[in-house]
């Protein structure tokens, strides 16, 4: 089972927002770090240790754990997470990585960090969020083929595992046909660039049904993210993504 997340700068209690010093907040770091996977230790293959630590342009984002401990918490929060569960695996977790750009150049500088402290990571998490057509929210398409694949096969150069961790791909609604077989090509370009990559050892779909995705409460007038409809119906995607995983040639354009 994968697990997620230990460290992360969003939905903190406030009280530990308002911590004010390095020792007491490493203290907790470290505390609710072994208990949590002390409490699920066996039982939990995979850890998001460290999630969304990036600002778009690729520097640290500004957080409590970088703002009294450096951006040396990413390392240690692993090195903590490495004592806790020696079996499980190890991730730092992150969106918008896919394109290739500044900010996919920050969590490779992530990892030669944390490996530069002889920590052990163990792989990096592409969250997935993609969309397939142009939306209020996100201009850039899912990637092509290529540029997914290098994106991946560049973690996979750092001697680190990657995978796809909260997949799905959105557009606007209302959904039509054409938006459809857009989606289907995008899903399958996903697919596509986890089997090229020998080091891709998995793809984890952010929900079942449109009728319960985030996506829809979450951004305004975008849907249709998932796999099967608000019916729990498949759609194209759904057929697509699975010629892809059992070796059949599908469009992904």
């Amino acid at each position: 089972m994968r697990c997620h997340t230990l460290v992360w700068y969003s939905q903190l209690p406030n009280w530990v927002n308002q911590i004010n010093n390095n020792a007491t907040l490493m203290s907790v770091m470290e505390n609710h770090i072994k208990q949590v996977m002390g409490r699920y230790r066996g039982k939990c293959t995979h850890w998001d240790v460290v999630n969304e630590a990036l600002n778009e342009d690729g520097t640290n984002r500004n957080n409590v754990f970088l703002r009294l401990i450096g951006e040396q918490y990413m390392p240690i929060a692993f090195r903590m997470a490495a004592a806790a569960d020696p079996s499980a695996k190890l991730y730092y977790n992150d969106y918008n990585l896919e394109y290739g750009t500044a900010k996919h150049a920050g969590a490779l500088r992530i990892v030669k960090l944390i490996q530069s402290w002889g920590v052990r990571i163990d792989g990096v998490g592409l969250q997935g969020h993609l969309v397939s057509e142009p939306t209020n929210t996100a201009s850039d398409v899912t990637p092509s083929v290529q540029v997914l694949t290098k994106v991946l096969q560049d973690y996979a150069d750092l001697n680190v595992d990657v995978a796809y961790t909260e997949l799905d791909i959105r557009s606007r609604n209302p959904s039509n046909s054409q938006k459809l077989a857009d989606a289907a090509a995008a899903w399958a370009r996903v697919a596509q660039s986890c089997i090229n990559v020998r080091r891709c050892i998995g793809m984890t779909i952010w929900g079942i049904a449109d009728k319960y995705s985030w996506v829809p409460g979450t951004f305004n007038g975008e849907g249709s993210a998932l796999l099967w409809n608000d019916n729990f119906q498949k759609k194209p995607a759904y057929t697509a993504f699975l010629d892809v995983l059992n070796g059949k040639n599908v469009t992904t354009v």
